[in-house]
């Protein structure tokens, strides 16, 4: 079993594309569309967190993805682990009633959405996204879900670019990534 871990962790790596320089000079880019274009790499990254999700948050009734690469995966983990999911959007991208959130981006602000009936009360949720950065986005989407009275269990993410300490932000929640740079 953890042999077969490690061949789909390497499947994933071997996935991640690089651009350096972009989008500015100094930033090197990881990219995930290789994973998403190849099925084999798509089924490891969703069988990895399955398997994460299985063994450490069994009681998860929701699965919420972040605009607009945490619906890249949410779904097909919510598919998987027969739960709903449920969309964090860009402000003005939902119909409907919706609570907000402000937060700061490294050039301006920010505001998430999530529609007001979207989350139950001490529902247990799980968060997912692309990747961790900074932290930024993830802990507005957990202080959006705050609001909703929702019980977050965590976050999953695919790439956590480790120097930028983005997981010390989401403390005390714990992060799961698959790929660490």
């Amino acid at each position: 079993m953890a042999a077969d871990c490690e061949s789909k962790l390497q499947l994933v790596r071997r996935h991640i594309r690089d651009f350096p320089d972009f989008p500015k000079p100094g930033i090197v880019f990881r990219d995930i569309c290789p994973i998403l274009k190849d099925p084999a790499a798509l089924t490891a990254v969703i069988d990895l967190f399955e398997e994460h999700v299985r063994k450490n948050h069994p009681q998860v009734e929701l699965i919420v993805g972040l605009d607009a690469r945490g619906f890249l995966f949410g779904p097909l983990l919510a598919q998987r682990l027969g739960v709903g999911f449920v969309m964090i959007r860009k402000k003005g991208k939902l119909p409907g009633t919706t609570a907000s959130v402000a937060y700061d981006l490294e050039y301006g602000k920010a505001e998430a959405e999530i529609q007001e009936d979207a989350v139950a009360p001490g529902q247990k949720i799980l968060l997912i996204d692309d990747l961790l950065a900074t932290g930024g986005t993830l802990y507005a989407a957990g202080e959006l879900l705050k609001k909703q009275q929702a019980e977050i269990m965590g976050c999953l993410v695919v790439i956590e670019l480790n120097e930028l300490n983005g997981s010390d932000k989401l403390k005390p929640l714990p992060v799961f990534s698959l790929v660490q740079y």
